[in-house]
Formats: structure tokens, sequence, C-alpha cells
């Protein structure tokens, strides 16, 4: 049997990087996948043709948006089946210095990836509770983990994010939903690509495994924790960032 073989799997931010890694691999591994997006119908569209399933599912509508949200979950649970794996990988960021950032900066970043996650897990944890299973997987970030040079508001939402997944899990554990984070260092897409080659460069040589991570590589850690051979662990941070010194 594959590692989530008959589940549902939500993904915020299915359309690209990290989070078409992930809905690649659990579709791989027999879950029926559903993603929402932002804006770009056709990397959704590119997302959705390499996913080898026939079920699966792509949303155009905002984590920020309540209503949207709840309406999605009500599709997908009619289409797929009850959502049994969520995935808050959703998320934004700016590279400027802490005194270049303005108040509707703060407010665009903190808003997506850390109420966005509010709103998404409060949707589909009510199904979870009453079915009383579930895996939470967030997206957290080495840059709210340890100090190192990463934009304020950005590292401020990823440390929100390892506080959100602790507290959950802590409530969610009498309904038999497990919540975990992952805290990815530099990966080869997304804030990867926003860096300058001399931060880059730094990087890779406090790096013991020498180079940025994969997205892929995320993927198959997320799919761990989004299955049944994962039964314990839950209110983990699990850094992967290579042995950066």
């Amino acid at each position: 049997m594959k590692l989530l073989e008959g589940r549902v799997a939500l993904v915020t931010g299915g359309s690209r990087g990290l989070g078409r890694a992930m809905c690649e691999v659990f579709a791989r591994e027999g879950a029926r996948v559903a993603f929402n997006f932002a804006s770009d119908r056709a990397a959704a569209d590119e997302t959705l043709a390499r996913l080898d399933t026939p079920h699966k599912r792509a949303y155009q509508c905002s984590v920020l948006d309540g209503e949207a949200i709840a309406r999605m979950v009500d599709e997908i649970e009619r289409d797929l089946g009850p959502i049994g794996i969520l995935v808050n990988n959703a998320g934004v960021t700016e590279v400027m210095p802490f005194a270049m950032i303005e108040e509707r900066d703060w407010d665009d970043v903190m808003d997506t990836n850390v109420k966005g996650a509010f709103l998404v897990t409060r949707a589909v944890a009510r199904g979870m509770i009453r079915r009383k299973y579930g895996r939470v997987v967030n997206v957290g970030s080495l840059a709210g983990y340890k100090l190192i040079d990463a934009p304020v508001h950005y590292a401020t939402s990823k440390a929100a994010i390892q506080g959100f997944t602790t507290s959950l899990a802590k409530e969610l554990a009498r309904y038999g939903i497990l919540v975990n984070c992952i805290a990815p260092g530099l990966l080869d897409d997304g804030v990867g690509l926003k860096l300058p080659d001399a931060k880059l460069a730094d990087y890779v040589k406090h790096c013991g495994l020498r180079r940025p991570g994969t997205c892929a590589e995320i993927a198959e850690l997320a799919a761990f924790l989004a299955s049944e051979r994962n039964s314990y662990m839950s209110g983990a941070i699990l850094l992967a960032d290579g042995a950066l010194g």
C-alpha cells in the first residue's frame, strides 16, 4: 500500500515550488489531491498535469477569504471525500531591510502567512474533529527558528507558525489529530530564487551539505508526517537545513 493511499489532501499554495512538489509526492503516494492558488491559472494547470492521479482538483481562492475557503472545503469533501491531510504551505515574502518595511508590507506578509493558515485550518479542522482523525503539516522556515539574515516580517510570521503548531497540536491531540511543522532551510525554489548571489553563496558556504535543499526533499518529509506511519510525533518543529552551521 502506498503511504497516503485513499487519503484526501489539501495543499495551500500548490501551483508552484514547494506546494507543487508536495502535490506531486502526495499523488504518487496514493492521495487524492486538492490545492488552491491565488491567480496564476497556467501554473495551476501545470501542477494538475503533473499529478499522477485522476482524483485532483485546483481552486482559485485566497487563503484570506473565509467564505471562499469554506466553499472550497465543502466542494473538496463532496467531490473527493473527507479531508484527512492539510498542508499550510501558502506564503509570501519580500526581501527588504527592516527600515524600509511599510505597515502595508508587514500586514501583507503576516496576514497571508499566519492568518491564512488559521483560516484554512479552522475550516478543515472542524471535519477532522468530527471524524477524530487528521494530519496537519505547517510550513515554517529556518528564518523563524535560527538567527539568520532574513526579512524581519517574514521571520516573524514563520516564528508565529511554530507557536501555532505547538499550541494547536496540544489542543487537537484529544481528537486524534497530529500537527507538525517543517522548517526548511534555503531551497532551490521559492524564496531562494529572490536571494542575491552573495547571500546564496554564503549560505552554501556554511551549510554542511554545501548546497540548498530541494522542494522534492521537503515534500518527502511532509508525506511521512501526513501518513499513518507517523502515529506519535505531534507538536514537533522539524528543521531541515542541511546542517547549517
